[in-house]
């Protein structure tokens, strides 16, 4: 049982090392927080895959003042009234963080709980192989762009026009202006050893 305590212990360690050091990277005012767009970025170089909308409510649960897990600010009531006094005036009492900013304070226990829960894990290549056959109709082994381009728009989660970009900058073979998934697919996949 100890062995197991200890084995946990040096796993937790070993997590707050690279999440404080990916979370450093981002960390331009060397102040403790990152600008809430980067959040997304941090996660995923943790070896983390997010969905856009799990992504969305994990910023939500660090970035809401009170939300489980995270500290939260106390404010007496007779603040609040200050606060209503001198609403059209700058007021005194601050958000917790600068908006549109993360605290490490808020970040760490809640991705140290996703790394140790393994969540956000990304897709087995064998489901990713099976999805992009289920596109490639004729079983041709590639899409061309159009192709890509049209189911990675109109379907599911739709992409943005700066991630299409930069999927079909990785993606496309210039030659012959299409995609060979299989290759694709071994680029994408995280060795998680």
């Amino acid at each position: 049982m100890a062995d197991e305590k200890d084995r946990e212990e040096t796993a937790v360690a070993e997590f707050h090392k690279k999440i404080k050091e990916a979370f450093e990277v981002f960390d331009h005012e060397s102040n403790n927080t990152v600008d809430v767009r980067e959040i997304g970025t941090i996660i995923r170089s943790l070896g983390c895959c997010p969905s856009e909308g799990e992504l969305h409510d994990l910023i939500a649960e660090v970035f809401t003042p009170g939300s489980e897990g995270t500290p939260h600010l106390h404010v007496p009531a007779d603040a609040i009234e200050i606060v209503q006094i001198h609403s059209d005036s700058q007021s005194f009492l601050e958000e917790e963080e600068p908006t549109g900013y993360i605290r490490f304070e808020k970040f760490l226990p809640v991705m140290t709980e996703i790394l140790l829960e393994r969540r956000y894990r990304p897709i087995p290549e064998d489901v990713l192989l099976r999805a992009f056959e289920v596109l490639d109709t004729a079983k041709r082994g590639f899409l061309t762009k159009d192709e890509l381009i049209k189911y990675m728009t109109e379907e599911g989660e739709p992409f943005s026009q700066e991630e299409m970009e930069e999927m079909l900058s990785a993606a496309i073979d210039p030659e012959s202006n299409s995609i060979n998934y299989k290759d694709y697919i071994s680029m994408m996949v995280i060795d998680e050893n």
